[in-house]
């Protein structure tokens, strides 16, 4: 048995789910996502391991837990993917102790299907809830969704300088060395959509997503007409960096 109460044969449904096609990325291509820390927590070897394959292979940095106790002894993290049914501890109340410590993003990964189950996990403080067995594409696509919620939901930080470049978060204003340089609303909301998270990739689904409200452009070339004019009035090409299949970052600090 799992540690969800279920049997083996549904372990490997679960793992065949994952790594079904759509799953893991093909070899060579780029990750989906980067320079992420994502707090595994799951009790089941294989389950597990699968999980952190195709994760990983997506650009995540993955840390392990297959139990409460390590789990809530685990660094600080972006993101919790909590499996309810721990052999130490239930995951609900793990799921509330992580709440109870901060703002983490946290999706309940569990064969727990009831709905008062899944009520319970939000209301303990889950951003969303994945019932077993699930295939990569709909985990990934929960996984942008809290991430995209969290990160409206943080304040503005101040400024982020990348040598003589400096995005003001706060007074929405952008300098090159002393002068200031004049960008539409969309270009500063892309540029600032990237500085949140320099050095980090930004695909372009969260572009879209972030600055134009939207999972579609009318024009498919939208993001890379705007990311072509920031670099032109920022003088320096290689601040904003094309991640090829993936999306743009920001040139983190030397």
């Amino acid at each position: 048995m799992c540690g969800d109460g279920f049997p083996a044969e549904r372990s490997r449904g679960v793992i065949a789910g994952i790594l079904r096609p759509g799953g893991l990325l093909p070899p060579g291509q780029p990750p989906y996502a980067a320079a992420m820390r994502v707090l595994l927590v799951e009790d089941d070897v294989r389950v597990g391991g699968a999980l952190e394959t195709a994760l990983r292979r997506r650009g995540y940095d993955i840390v392990r837990a297959g139990t409460a106790a390590e789990a809530l002894a685990a660094p600080p993290v972006d993101l919790v993917l909590l499996d309810l049914g721990l052999p130490d501890r239930d995951g609900i109340e793990v799921c509330r102790e992580l709440r109870r410590r901060g703002d983490v993003a946290i999706i309940a990964v569990t064969a727990r299907a009831q709905e008062r189950d899944r009520i319970a996990g939000l209301r303990t403080g889950a951003d969303d809830y994945v019932v077993k067995p699930f295939g990569m594409a709909e985990l990934q696509a929960r996984i942008d969704a809290v991430m995209r919620r969290a990160a409206r939901s943080v304040p503005n930080r101040g400024r982020v300088t990348v040598e003589d470049v400096t995005v003001d978060l706060d007074a929405h204003r952008v300098t090159v060395g002393d002068r200031e340089i004049p960008l539409t609303r969309k270009e500063y909301d892309l540029l600032a959509a990237l500085a949140r998270r320099a050095g980090a990739v930004v695909t372009r689904d969260e572009l879209l997503a972030d600055v134009w409200q939207t999972t579609w452009a009318g024009n498919p070339h939208t993001v890379e007409v705007h990311v072509a004019a920031l670099r032109a009035k920022l003088g320096d090409p290689g601040l904003v960096q094309t991640v090829r299949g993936v999306g743009y970052r920001l040139r983190a600090a030397r």
